[in-house]
């Protein structure tokens, strides 16, 4: 047996088959855990000694030989005592890795000195891990019973009813919109031309954090379509801030996306021999150019040279384009774009964990400290953070993004701040969520790390990142790469069954979108700028202010929107109508 870090204690583990786990009380697994090896073999040799004393007279024995039956059968029939045992049974780590403390606590969210396991209170010298088979971990709905902790503590504690489904689960009207995606024939005839073309290659550096590439990537193949040209596969520049070198392949499926396309752009991994040694035509597009205008630019030279290398993509192509390439930004956003394989594997596990014990919802906090430093905004957890905050303002004022003459508080009522936990906290419980609530929360790591946090947790208490649910080691490989881990969260969030962001941004909008296309699963989009005159008010009533912040919100839950309805919108984030149809009447 493994030995603690000082060597002062011996720590005992035992492994039992989830199933037995899930049977028993927690007195009986609380004594079952207290039992040390030596005691257990001392108590076990009393017993039989005695008991072959007895053996000589024949009633007693027949007596006892039928009690034993009776036991294996109770226990054969009841606990399906075929399930093998764990073949790790003296594992040394906790299989679960906490996200705020992982070395001093396995898990509680609270600070108490015990830790709760199983709905057991097990001091951490007595800590015994039990174990199971991976596989048993990973695709049976028992991962959810067997393991407790800050993260995985997925069944309230002494009950096992699923979280029953009530008004904040309820799913918006999507009038009957579908994906539809039906080029023109125009569009069609075109395409033989643009797939058969050997002479123009698009070669195009994006940069930015992993939803800022997508867009880039989306934009990309659309001008790759206008110009006939193949689109070289993407490169991704190297994130200055978080120093992600991470290439396309390792985040998205290439295979998937060449194929996907093939009868829209010709996609392909390099060069050819052919063209290795053109100079290529250099251009950064301004914002929001047409397709004529990129088609005059660059088309003449384009042509001669055969590579044109554009850089700084983000938001340079129109948001209202011809039908035909609105209809192919929805395919490279939703059907193209598709994760890598190990990256899309990890995601569904920690969704499938967060929807084991029933409906969760998916927060995007943005409430780490380059966000307050950009946003002009005050994280309000104590005069010391707000202090750091202003600092690096002063420090860096290129980092304001616009409006640099309102003050916090002007900010703030103007909608332009991340919500903080609290005011996350009191929007979730006006708008009904219960506090068994499943919370599952993306982003990095907030400004004032888990006491920023303490008002969220204080109110719903089944509250987990990715760190909380992945098993140990499994989140390793990617730990130095943001746009990965980025995409982890994309994964968990857009299967969730609601979703909202603290704050807008292109994680945000991408979700939306992904949303609206998968059928207008509920997105509630917080109306700050309405709403938090009300949150200043202490002297509303809770009833009161429930029912003014549900009416401001009735129609910011994720309902069908028409991006034609306001000029400028984009077609990934408001799908419908180019890329959407319903089959009703009066759509």
């Amino acid at each position: 047996m493994a030995k603690s870090k000082n060597n002062a204690k011996k720590l005992s583990y035992i492994s039992v088959p989830s199933q037995i786990i899930n049977s028993i009380s927690s007195s009986s697994l609380q004594s079952l855990l207290d039992q040390t090896p030596k005691k257990s073999l001392k108590t076990s040799s009393k017993f039989f000694t005695a008991l072959t004393t007895k053996w000589k007279k024949p009633r007693l024995f027949l007596f006892f030989t039928l009690f034993l039956l009776g036991v294996f059968s109770m226990l054969k029939f009841g606990f399906n005592l075929e399930i093998p045992f764990s073949p790790y049974p003296c594992a040394t780590k906790p299989l679960i890795s906490n996200g705020f403390d992982s070395k001093s606590e396995l898990g509680l969210v609270s600070s108490n000195k015990n830790e709760i396991f199983n709905g057991v209170l097990l001091s951490k010298s007595e800590l015994g891990v039990v174990s199971m088979k991976n596989d048993e971990i990973l695709n049976d709905a028992s991962f959810s019973k067997s393991l407790g902790h800050s993260g995985v503590d997925l069944m309230d504690q002494g009950k096992g009813e699923e979280v029953e489904k009530g008004e904040f689960w309820k799913q918006p009207d999507g009038l009957g919109y579908k994906p539809c995606l039906d080029f023109s024939r125009d569009y069609r005839r075109d395409s033989d031309g643009v797939l058969k073309n050997r002479r123009r290659y698009l070669m195009v550096v994006v940069s930015g954090g992993l939803n800022q590439q997508r867009n880039q990537i989306v934009d990309a193949v659309v001008i790759a379509r206008i110009l006939g040209a193949a689109l070289v596969v993407p490169i991704l520049q190297v994130n200055v801030i978080w120093g992600d070198e991470s290439e396309f392949a390792d985040i998205f499926d290439f295979e998937h996306f060449k194929n996907v396309l093939a009868n829209d752009v010709r996609v392909v991994s390099s060069l050819p021999s052919t063209h290795l040694m053109t100079k290529p035509v250099e251009g950064s597009p301004p914002l929001h150019v047409t397709p004529s205008w990129i088609r005059s630019r660059y088309l003449r030279r384009f042509n001669r040279e055969g590579v044109l290398l554009l850089r700084g993509l983000d938001s340079r192509l129109s948001k209202d384009l011809p039908s035909d390439l609105q209809k192919l930004r929805c395919k490279v956003a939703f059907s193209a774009l598709r994760f890598a394989k190990p990256v899309q594997e990890l995601g569904n596990k920690i969704a499938e964990r967060m929807k084991s014990k029933g409906p969760y919802l998916a927060l995007h906090l943005r409430m780490e400290k380059d966000v307050w430093v950009r946003t002009g905004c005050l994280p309000g957890l104590s005069p010391e953070f707000d202090e750091i905050v202003k600092s690096e303002r002063i420090q860096r004022p290129e980092l304001l993004t616009g409006r640099s003459n309102m003050t916090y508080h002007e900010r703030k009522m103007a909608g332009l701040c991340p919500l903080t936990a609290m005011d996350v906290t009191r929007l979730l419980k006006a708008l009904g969520a219960q506090k068994d609530a499943r919370i599952y929360w993306a982003g990095g790591q907030p400004l004032g790390g888990k006491e920023a946090l303490h008002p969220l947790i204080h109110e719903f208490p089944h509250l987990y990142n990715k760190e909380d649910l992945a098993l140990h080691g499994e989140l390793e490989p990617f730990a130095k790469k943001a746009s990965i881990m980025a995409a982890i969260d994309y994964i968990v969030s857009e299967k969730s069954d609601v979703f909202m962001p603290s704050h807008g941004g292109n994680m945000g909008h991408a979700i939306q979108g992904h949303r609206a296309y998968a059928g207008h699963k509920k997105y509630i989009t917080p109306n700050k700028r309405q709403m938090l005159p009300y949150f200043l008010n202490a002297s509303l009533p809770e009833a009161e202010f429930n029912s003014i912040v549900k009416e401001l919100h009735q129609n910011s839950l994720g309902q069908p929107e028409l991006r034609t309805s306001k000029a400028g919108r984009d077609v990934t984030k408001y799908p419908v109508p180019e890329c959407m149809c319903s089959s009703h009447s009066d759509s």
